[in-house]
């Protein structure tokens, strides 16, 4: 005799259970798959924290040297078969990684939830305590892949940071006092692979064909709503280029592209964009939308003028499909350390230079 199946409220039901039912059950072994994943991570973490620390104690104490840990690793393949990771050169990294870490308690911390790889590309990318603060804070926070967290790296996601600040309105700064953190001055897509001049359909197709990377550039509480997204306006149609929702600010964001040099006519059609997302899209709940102009080049005195008077909550921000020389921005940063730097003598040095990896200050170029 076949069992009776009904439908109830969408889902198929049978005297077994339901489809809802069923992924219940499936959400609870894919949470729990997620969760002791991570807990294996941070146990390997702390494995080879304390074996780093154990060969620290060696070398201090017992003067080990590259002989000994060389023998230590042919040791650990013949007694731990099948293990992997454990070649003299993974062993000086964990001690490098131990002796990183140690005297930082909140960054060892910090280290336990990211992989061993992207711990060793910000161990070797990361030249001081606040870079590594800097990525290891944002690996978390931003949900970066490994991959991700090497690109950042390369790109000189930190040196850029504190080098520069987003070009924001002053409505936009006082209706969201956090968005500095929340934008950027510029955003990098060299994954584009734009030509030489390129038009603003190039652009716009380039992004969207390559749309999971913009959006992990973005920021991971970006997601998007459309492209060409279209308004209309008395009896006139009109479409903007790309327009996002923001998790965090629970927003509409509206980005108008070009490909020339910042021109402040150009606020003005965004800002009627942004106008537009506010009567007639933005649902009760939401917050006022934001419009972002991103631009090839601009001047940063010309930005300022021209966002000082606007009513409208936008930005000015570049895209970048190349980055300044590495060694460029690290002589900056540097130049930057010096200026900021207190007088001989003077109290607060290490606490001051911290700091500028969480905030941001001015352009480059």
């Amino acid at each position: 005799m076949k069992k009776a199946v009904t439908k109830q409220r969408g889902a198929r039901v049978s005297s077994g259970g339901t489809t809802a039912q069923f992924d219940e059950i499936a959400a609870l072994i894919e949470t729990a798959r997620r969760e002791a994943g991570r807990a294996v991570n941070v146990h390997l973490i702390d494995l080879y924290w304390n074996i780093g620390k154990l060969i620290s104690q060696r070398i201090e104490r017992d003067g080990w040297g590259k002989g000994t840990v060389e023998e230590l690793a042919r040791h650990l393949a013949r007694t731990q078969p099948g293990s992997r990771g454990f070649s003299p050169q993974n062993l000086w990294r964990m001690r490098q990684f131990f002796a990183t870490y140690r005297a930082l308690p909140d960054l060892s911390t910090l280290v336990r939830e990211l992989p061993w790889s992207a711990n060793l590309h910000i161990l070797s990318g990361a030249k001081s305590a606040g870079a590594r603060e800097f990525y290891l804070r944002s690996a978390i926070g931003k949900g970066w892949s490994v991959r991700e967290v090497a690109r950042q790296i390369e790109a000189s996601a930190f040196e850029r940071a504190v080098l520069t600040r987003p070009k924001l309105s002053t409505t936009l700064r006082e209706t969201y006092p956090n968005a500095a953190q929340e934008f950027k001055d510029a955003y990098l897509i060299e994954f584009a692979n734009l030509a030489p001049g390129h038009s603003e359909a190039d652009l716009h197709g380039a992004l969207l064909s390559n749309l999971g990377r913009f959006i992990t550039e973005l920021g991971r509480d970006f997601c998007f709503v459309g492209s060409e997204y279209p308004v209309q306006v008395g009896n006139q149609d009109f479409a903007i280029d790309l327009v996002f929702f923001h998790r965090g600010l629970c927003c509409l964001v509206a980005f108008e592209l070009k490909v020339g040099r910042f021109k402040p006519a150009d606020l003005g059609q965004l800002s009627f964009y942004v106008e537009a997302l506010d009567r007639d899209v933005r649902k009760a709940h939401e917050r006022p939308s934001i419009g972002v102009l991103l631009c090839a080049t601009k001047d940063n005195e010309v930005v300022e003028y021209a966002l000082a008077r606007t009513a409208s909550p936008t930005l000015v921000a570049e895209y970048q499909t190349m980055l300044p020389p590495k060694a460029l921005l690290q002589e900056k940063l540097h130049e930057l350390y010096v200026q900021l730097a207190p007088v001989v003598g003077e109290p607060g040095t290490p606490a001051r230079r911290r700091s500028l990896a969480k905030k941001p200050r001015g352009r480059t170029r």
